[in-house]
């Protein structure tokens, strides 16, 4: 069906941060799947990983236990300070059962209409539930009516969230993401963050953190919220948690890990032993190699640092931002066609969101020269587009 308008090549090969097209020309991928293969492609361990569980056993269901999931699960909890998890597919599957684990929380006390706190120019998902969470009306479009009970406030906007739980006693969450990805690659402003994080504690409400885009290192920190001084009650996972692999994770702590029981949840395919190896590979490399970490923070501001120097002061160049390995560059027109121009021209996978905002995703393997490739690259089709659209 042709729910994308996609691209004329057809890659056939990965490896690190290359990919080979079916006519063995090479590209240098600067958005890894749109944040998924943040090891790169077809990384030894991930791939060592799939193939001898492919070859033991791929699936038995969720009706039995499952030792490569526990194992996941263990490594996550760990790794992030959470108390459970709950493995699903997707992102979008993810957001979905923390929709859901906040309503039931939000009925078991008593509240008829829970109301969850969401945020203008957010991205979660295209089912029901967190297509109605998004904040972006384009995609809305033909998929009405959307579902009641959400409250949506701006972006960095303390004194709107404020309001917000001012006036409505019905809101058990706010759900929200460190960095908005799709939205214009736009972090979150720590202090806005903590008085979220403060007026859940005050209100009894569950702070949820959307880190499907933002988790497994590629903030600079395994999981974004680490850069903050709080822990949440929900964190959503899933993109770079397989490296490809289809896998999703819902992680919760204290209260908001007990309102899930036997029945209330579940999934046929999720957390399935191959989809969880290749999670327990991806965590294991991040754990074993910080170095990988650390290249989001070191070659993230690297990047964004050159990109001011060099476009900064084009004509056309709104603003430069991001964190970690995700950056934007956002031009005061739309810029969709720099796409095709950075393909054909320099081999160079990029992405723009939003319409206006070039958006990177490099993976954390790169190298300096690999990214000192993607911002010479970025800077030369933008210049020529700007040029040439003056």
């Amino acid at each position: 069906m042709p729910t994308y308008s996609r691209l004329p090549v057809t890659f056939t090969q990965g490896e690190g941060v290359w990919l080979w097209d079916d006519q063995n020309n090479r590209y240098l991928d600067a958005i890894s799947g749109i944040a998924v293969c943040n090891l790169g492609h077809c990384h030894p361990a991930v791939t060592q990983a799939i193939c001898q569980q492919a070859s033991q056993l791929v699936h038995t269901s969720n009706l039995y236990q499952i030792q490569r999931q526990e194992e996941l699960g263990d490594a996550l909890v760990e790794a992030s300070g959470m108390d459970k998890v709950f493995f699903c597919n997707s992102g979008t599957e993810a957001n979905e059962a923390a929709i859901k684990l906040a309503r039931l929380y939000g009925h078991k006390k008593g509240i008829a209409l829970p109301t969850i706190v969401v945020m203008e120019n957010s991205f979660h998902g295209r089912t029901m539930a967190a297509l109605t969470a998004t904040g972006n009306e384009k995609i809305k479009e033909g998929f009405g009516p959307m579902l009641e009970g959400f409250l949506r406030v701006p972006y960095n906007d303390i004194n709107a969230a404020e309001q917000a739980f001012a006036n409505n006693p019905n809101i058990v969450a706010v759900l929200v993401e460190p960095v908005q990805g799709e939205g214009g690659v736009l972090p979150a402003d720590p202090a806005w963050c903590q008085r979220l994080r403060d007026l859940c504690q005050t209100q009894d409400a569950l702070m949820m953190i959307d880190e499907v885009q933002t988790g497994m290192g590629r903030t600079g920190k395994l999981f974004a919220f680490q850069h903050h001084q709080f822990l949440p009650d929900v964190v959503t996972l899933a993109k770079g948690l397989g490296n490809g692999m289809p896998i999703g994770a819902m992680m919760t702590r204290g209260k908001a890990a007990e309102v899930f029981a036997p029945g209330n949840h579940g999934t046929t395919f999720g957390g399935n032993p191959l989809a969880c190896a290749a999670g327990l590979a991806v965590l294991n490399t991040l754990r074993q190699h910080p170095e990988h970490i650390t290249n989001a923070t070191e070659l993230g501001n690297f990047m964004r640092a050159e990109f001011i120097r060099r476009l900064a002061n084009l004509n056309g160049i709104k603003v430069i931002r991001g964190l970690g390995l995700m950056i934007g560059i956002q031009l005061d027109r739309p810029c969709a066609e720099l796409v095709k121009r950075a393909l054909e021209k320099h081999h160079l996978l990029i992405n723009v969101t939003r319409g206006d905002t070039v958006r990177l995703l490099p993976p954390l393997v790169m190298t300096q020269d690999d990214a000192e490739l993607i911002v010479s690259g970025v800077c030369d089709v933008i210049r020529e587009f700007l040029n040439t659209n003056a």
